[in-house]
């Protein structure tokens, strides 16, 4: 067999999909709460919050999904690799909040009302200066099954 005939032909870059495109990863978490206001009575935290202001905290199964847009990267055909999105998010908030009281030992959380509605956005400010300048679109916090919070980011019109 010649030299010219065992020659593969050239190979040709796939084609590019343009677009934008979403990719959720979640993850899970347990931890314990506390919904107080320190400067209000304990009737008045009592009246707001009711038995999530028990002295003795409460816990949650945490299931916590983050969003991301923009345009498939035209060599891997992937916004953020999962896998690589899934390490984030355990080193920046899972690995810090699982199994943990969020009130008392999460540093990040310190001086908060820990709801859902607050830690979605916490959330998003620790995850978001690890990210490209817009490319964070939602977090989004199940409390429960039938309780969640989204955060679409600071820059988002409330109305």
């Amino acid at each position: 067999m010649s030299a010219k005939a065992s020659r593969r032909p050239a190979a040709r870059a796939p084609r590019v999909q343009r677009g934008t495109v979403f990719i959720t990863r979640q993850v899970h978490f347990n931890s314990a709460h506390r919904l107080y206001n320190p400067t209000k009575s304990l009737k008045w935290n009592q009246a707001q919050y009711g038995l999530c202001t028990n002295p003795h905290w409460h816990g949650h199964n945490y299931v916590l999904e983050v969003t991301l847009r923009g345009p498939a990267d035209p060599a891997t055909g992937y916004l953020m690799d999962l896998g690589a999105l899934k390490r984030l998010l355990h080193r920046v908030v899972v690995d810090k909040c699982d199994h943990r009281n969020l009130n008392d030992e999460v540093a990040f959380l310190r001086g908060i009302i820990p709801t859902t509605e607050n830690l979605v956005i916490a959330f998003w400010n620790e995850m978001a200066p690890h990210l490209p300048p817009g490319q964070l679109h939602r977090v989004r916090l199940y409390e429960t099954p039938r309780n969640y919070a989204d955060f679409f980011g600071p820059d988002t019109p409330t109305s």
